[in-house]
């Protein structure tokens, strides 16, 4: 452990989880697993100015204060008309060092970095006419619709020949010759046919040409918009398609995006696995059936998953072979369009899992085959050993070269344009930010780590324009990093100095559950321990939370339902029998631990499709391992559906907790603490003031390490859990965990008609005299106390 190195809280980041790991089996996964890694624990505490240690919460008025302050340097970030000297002058007005002092040592570094950007921004802007308009490249490479034709650009400079084939040409291209202009850019005019396009709509194309050696190889268009494979044939190449449908089969959406909500409650989805069949879902089956399931449960936010396409399925869409093409295995572009309108006709946003950092290293259907010839300065990714992950067996792109800016900025651009995409989860984040990889890395959290030569100057370069562009086309776009390193700005806008993300993943959180699940017993768990894992993380930089992801239920590991509960699933989850004390135990832990980390975790929420209700078993895509079965490659929606299984508890008790989010915004909320970690009663409080000024605070309450946390805001909430100890669960099931809601309306007073025990609930003593409007009566046994009044009224209404 390592001293805070300023006067604020400083990073939350944790052990390398297998979120960097996307296969199904175990060659795979040994090829995609990072190192493992300890956690960063750093010190969470301020000097005040009295000289005393203390938690420091910030208002959102005190933030929105201090980005009002002005300098020359912001100015130079985001005016297109300010100057290089601007930032050479005022450098040290970097808005990253007043909001982290510590960071002073480190201030040649951020001059280089925003020098860098600043100057990339420049030649863009000089060059293309802004970072827009160079984002526009899918207007000019790629095949598109011109005056009486068809043109077709590619960048290719080491090619001494090309032409292009398909179907329209018999897959002859000495009559479809291309020419090459000084850039290396290869173009070719298809003119029309009788006022008919010469290439037909949802035909196969690919672009031929020669290498140095005069041998010649044919690619997939790597700017192409869709690309399919003949399914008769076992592992036939893919082939790229020309995708230009008539304006009447053309999806036209109906509905606008929903507005950005305060706070992202995610339901991280795979459509492929989305069905309870054992086959591949299409993008409007999972319209149809998936998205109203996710907005029943109160969730605002859907992450896609493996939408770019990728040849090999296993791969779960992390080795991307086509970068402008929706997967073909669940339908066409229009499907997923459809996809997409019927998630904001239902008032949920739509992010896009963006897969950056590397790429499928496959040639005959993947951007790497234009490698063939090029040097490092004239392709897509870097030569040698740098432009080769080797954990990923994947390649690794050049991040300052001019097109590779342009095509990978404008891959953005293209799916939030052209699909209606609200933002991105940026894959593997960690990986581009150093030249290590984070291979064989301890992140201890000494910024030394961070700040050196270490550091992909390129990639984190690339990043802030990436999320520069990002939030200049959609102001209101949400983008969120997968980085374990914990990077210091990761999550700060560019105009302070940071790279510019909106959220973090808070990928520690996990491994801690899985640590406890797997080592320790239950009287072995500390509170300060786990509050600590769940609230440590970086002043004013935002994380999103989850207690699993999809990374936690891949093939060699377990779902945390099935951790808690096992083979017991299979055989103890009938309310027609008694619960044993595994099931009791494992329903209301898995129900805690969600809501506990939802609670504290972060200023968002992650949840992976049938987490919700527990499911038991873990993906396992089809592979020659597993005889090519999709019997685990899908999601057992009859589980939850079924009336007299329990899994129907799990998933009501998600659905509470983002209701009561919807309800109370508390994962906004800036103005928090946790006020109380009761080692030997297993409790939880956490204070939280709210974001109007007249009003009173909120206290959370988490009881016995079984129970959740409520957020209430006038006057007071609290969790009361009826399991009477930690080693054993004597209660029914559906008592195992409670959370009972009391609004300011609302009084506890047990009367006819409210639902739970009310005569139980507890609070600490030195919380609740602080707290007004409400009267208490100490309870002696116990040492907390009863809440006896609030306000008015006696409406209590239980969330199961």
């Amino acid at each position: 452990m390592i001293g805070c190195l300023g006067p604020y809280p400083i990073v939350a980041t944790g052990s390398l989880s297998p979120s960097l790991s996307k296969s199904c089996n175990e060659t795979f996964r040994n090829k995609q697993f990072l190192a493992k890694q300890q956690s960063v624990c750093l010190t969470s505490v301020f000097k005040n100015h009295q000289g005393c240690n203390g938690s420091y919460f910030p208002s959102k008025r005190s933030i929105s204060k201090r980005g009002r302050s002005s300098s020359k340097i912001s100015t130079v970030l985001t005016d297109d008309k300010s100057t290089m000297s601007s930032f050479e002058d005022d450098a040290e007005n970097i808005g990253i060092f007043r909001i982290d002092p510590g960071l002073e040592p480190y201030k040649d570094h951020f001059r280089y970095r925003v020098k860098r950007y600043v100057e990339q921004k420049k030649l863009i802007e000089k060059h293309e006419g802004g970072l827009e308009e160079f984002a526009k490249g899918y207007l000019k490479f790629g095949f598109n619709r011109e005056e009486n034709g068809i043109i077709y650009r590619e960048w290719a400079p080491a090619a001494q020949e090309a032409q292009l084939i398909g179907d329209f040409n018999g897959w002859d291209g000495s009559n479809h010759r291309m020419e090459k202009n000084q850039f290396g850019v290869w173009s070719i005019k298809i003119h029309d046919c009788d006022g008919n396009p010469a290439i037909p709509h949802n035909s196969r194309v690919k672009f031929r040409f020669k290498h140095g050696d005069g041998v010649w190889v044919d690619r997939i268009p790597a700017w192409i918009k869709y690309a399919t494979v003949d399914p008769t044939r076992f592992a036939a190449p893919y082939d790229g398609v020309y995708w230009d449908p008539a304006p009447l089969e053309r999806y036209q959406f109906k509905y606008p995006r929903p507005p950005k909500p305060s706070a992202p409650r995610i339901y991280e989805a795979h459509v492929g696995m989305s069905s309870s069949e054992s086959r591949i879902n299409s993008y409007r089956e999972f319209a149809d059936d998936i998205l109203p399931r996710i907005q029943a449960n109160n969730y605002n936010t859907v992450q896609l998953m493996a939408v770019m396409e990728h040849s090999y399925y296993a791969s779960f869409g992390y080795h991307v072979t086509n970068f402008f093409a929706v997967s073909s295995r669940s339908g066409t572009p229009e499907d997923l369009k459809y996809l997409i309108d019927k998630a904001h006709s239902l008032g949920l946003r739509v992010l896009m899992d963006v897969v950056h950092s590397h790429a499928s290293i496959n040639v005959i259907d993947g951007l790497n085959g234009f490698d063939v010839g090029q040097g490092s300065q004239d392709s897509y990714f870097h030569s040698g050993e740098r432009g080769y992950h080797k954990l990923w067996d994947s390649r690794l792109f050049k991040y300052d070269n001019w097109e590779v800016l342009r095509f990978l900025l404008s891959n953005l651009q293209w799916w939030i344009e052209e699909f209606k995409f609200d933002g991105f989860r940026f894959d593997g984040v960690t990986s581009m930010l150093y030249h290590h990889h984070g291979i064989n890395m301890t992140f201890t959290g000494n910024y030394s780590e961070y700040f050196s030569e270490a550091t992909e100057m390129d990639a984190v370069v690339y990043l802030m324009l990436a999320n520069c562009l990002i939030h200049n086309i959609l102001p209101d776009a949400t983008v969120i990093a997968e980085d374990v390193s914990g990077m210091p700005g990761l999550g700060l806008p560019v105009s302070e100095g940071g790279i510019g993300f909106d959220y973090r993943l808070a990928m520690a959180i996990p491994d801690k559950w899985i640590d406890y699940l797997k080592n320790k017993k239950d009287d072995e768990w500390s509170m300060k321990d786990i509050c600590w894992s769940l609230t440590n993380r970086r002043y004013t930089e935002k994380c999103v939370s989850y207690a699993e992801s999809h990374d936690q239920a891949i093939v060699g590991d377990k779902t945390m339902a099935f951790l808690l509960m096992d083979k017991e699933m299979y055989s103890g989850m009938s309310c027609l029998t008694d619960a044993s004390h595994t099931i009791e135990r494992g329903i209301a832990l898995h129900k805690m631990i969600h809501f506990l980390t939802m609670a504290l975790g972060g200023e968002g929420y992650l949840n992976f499709m049938g987490n919700e209700f527990g499911h038991p078993e873990w993906i396992d895509f089809p592979r020659e391992g597993n005889g090519w079965s999709y019997e685990r490659c899908r999601r057992q929606w009859n589980l939850v559906d079924t009336d007299h299984l329990r899994y129907k508890f799990m998933n009501a008790f998600d659905r509470a907790m983002n209701l009561l989010d919807d309800k109370f915004s508390f994962l906004s909320s800036t103005k928090q603490i946790v006020s109380s970690t009761n080692e030997e009663e297993k409790v939880y409080y956490r204070v939280e003031e709210s974001q109007e000024e007249d009003n009173n605070s909120t206290l959370v309450g988490v009881k016995d390490a079984y129970a959740a946390s409520d957020i209430a805001k006038n006057p007071e909430g609290y969790v009361e859990s009826e399991v009477s100890n930690l080693t054993g669960v004597e209660e029914t099931l559906d008592d195992a965990a409670t959370v009972v809601e009391i609004t300011e309306e609302q009084a506890y007073t047990g009367s006819e008609g409210s639902k739970g025990k009310t005569e139980d609930a507890k609070i600490p003593s030195d919380v609740a005299k602080n707290l007004e409007g409400s009267a208490f009566v100490e309870n002696e046994v116990s040492g907390l106390i009863e809440v006896k009044e609030t306000a008015a009224g006696s409406d209590i209404r239980e969330i199961p």
